[in-house]
């Protein structure tokens, strides 16, 4: 019987401590692997409470009870909190090195507790706190590793031109249309989706950029100030690309300088030949700065796309895109500046203008079972998600918008998006809890739905919409979000 039980707590505690490590893996992989962000910048910090702090606590407070605890109570707590995830654990290779450190630290530990009979408990907390260092060292070996490599790569390249674009707002649009402008004329390629850090830009160029690549087009995020500094000294861009800068994730600069200094991190690259700088960033003249913004006259946007024209070197061109979206047309204005400086023709310019394609969850127009769809899941900025209302005001239909409203900023802009809302639409979705209480409170449409999470969304769409309907999509925060 002694044997029995004796087995029993060792099984629990293997896999009570990698439930727990799960849990926290998953929380580190949406937080940039930052704990400190995991526990101080969390926007769900009553998941901690619920899923490690009271089960931690549980373990060492109920005795003989936990193992009925564990079992039927937190487990499928857990599972079904996983499984509710829109944005699930992905198993890379360093959750995989974590998870194999954390499961054979603890079988360690309880092997050796059982065979000396030296535990009254088995431990949680020294394998967690261990794994988690122990990856946290290995990570930083290996990060140093590649990145050395990455640097040897881009240092034989010797003819690579690397354009790198940074901004508060916009920067994969601006990347996306730098990329396919100047793509119809050289060799390009461009960090995929939204990689910006500094460990996807390695990662990208030991195993996405091939030699004979002659332009690379480079996207650079921030969280805190040095992020940019580290991508530039790492990349040494010859152009470099400052969009819009505002409030954006304001809660992790606290102020709007501390971002503009961030942002302006860019012009530290030593092989800098030329910057393209949106005019809300700085004013301050500098020999190898271009600023753009008011160049762009005649804008027209609507469902069709955007008709606009821009003085270039003397020039006026007149430009078509199919992209949607009045605030586009400075993204592809900029674009065309660097496509300039390339070498490229205004003849070329305008025909690469015209076949642009849309940026994936960025104003993109899907017409399915006669709804007008409005994908802006990507976009999370007031100036972007203003725009988007005012395009599907020029809809006949009925108009519904589904949203959690602007994540990372304040209750104000939210109010503002709230405003234009009123004004527009018939039917208002509301996903999420962040914002839920302050759009519950000023909504005045004639249709409300407050949902906790979108796992109910596909349902209610279907209930809520018909054909001859537009939906936008505006903002697409994932759930633990």
């Amino acid at each position: 019987m002694e044997n029995y039980e004796t087995l029993v707590a060792f099984v629990i505690n293997v896999v009570f401590v990698t439930t727990l490590g799960w849990y926290l893996i998953t929380n580190l992989q949406w937080y940039d692997y930052r704990l400190s962000r995991v526990v101080l910048k969390h926007h769900k910090p009553h998941w901690h409470i619920i899923y490690f702090i009271i089960p931690f606590i549980a373990y060492y407070t109920t005795g003989k009870y936990f193992t009925i605890f564990f079992i039927f109570a937190y487990l499928p707590a857990i599972i079904i909190w996983h499984k509710r995830l829109d944005k699930k654990l992905v198993l890379t290779w360093r959750v995989k090195r974590f998870l194999i450190l954390l499961i054979s630290l603890t079988l360690f530990q309880d092997i050796l507790c059982t065979l000396k009979e030296a535990c009254a408990v088995y431990g949680v907390f020294m394998p967690l706190a261990l794994a988690y260092m122990g990856s946290y060292i290995i990570e930083k070996f290996l990060f140093k590793v590649y990145m050395k490599e990455a640097k040897k790569k881009l240092s034989s390249m010797q003819d690579l031109e690397i354009v790198a674009i940074t901004g508060s707002y916009g920067k994969t649009s601006i990347k996306n249309f730098v990329a396919q402008i100047l793509g119809s004329k050289f060799r390009l390629y461009a960090t995929p989706r939204s990689v910006n850090t500094l460990g996807g830009i390695v990662a990208d160029v030991n195993n996405n950029l091939n030699e004979d690549v002659e332009i690379y087009v480079c996207e650079a995020g921030a969280r805190e100030r040095g992020d940019i500094y580290d991508i530039t000294t790492f990349l040494e861009p010859q152009t470099v690309v400052v969009g819009r800068v505002g409030e954006a994730h304001i809660e992790y600069f606290k102020s709007l300088e501390n971002i503009i200094a961030t942002k302006l991190e860019i012009m530290h690259s030593p092989r800098l030949k030329q910057a393209f700088i949106h005019t809300s960033v700085t004013n301050e003249p500098h020999e190898k700065v271009t600023f753009f913004g008011d160049e762009i006259k005649n804008v027209v946007a609507t469902l069709d796309g955007i008709d606009f024209e821009m003085e270039l070197d003397g020039e006026v061109l007149k430009l078509h895109t199919d992209i949607l979206g009045a605030f586009q047309s400075m993204n592809i204005a900029v674009a065309v500046r660097v496509a300039k400086s390339y070498g490229m023709s205004s003849q070329e310019i305008v025909k690469a203008v015209a076949k642009l394609q849309p940026v994936e969850h960025r104003l993109q127009l899907i017409k399915a079972g006669g709804k007008i769809i409005l994908d802006d899941g990507y976009n999370g900025n007031i100036d972007g998600m203003l725009e988007a209302v005012r395009l599907c005001s020029l809809h006949d239909g009925d108009k519904v918008i589904v949203t959690p409203g602007l994540v990372e900023s304040s209750d104000e802009l939210n109010l503002k998006l709230i405003e234009a809302i009123n004004e527009v639409f018939d039917t208002v979705i509301v996903t999420g809890s962040l914002n839920a209480d302050l759009f519950d409170k000023n909504l005045k449409v004639k249709n409300k739905i407050m949902l906790a999470d979108k796992s109910s969304l596909t349902e209610v769409l279907a209930n809520q919409t018909k054909a001859g309907d537009i939906i936008l999509f505006a903002n697409d925060a994932p759930n633990f979000i």
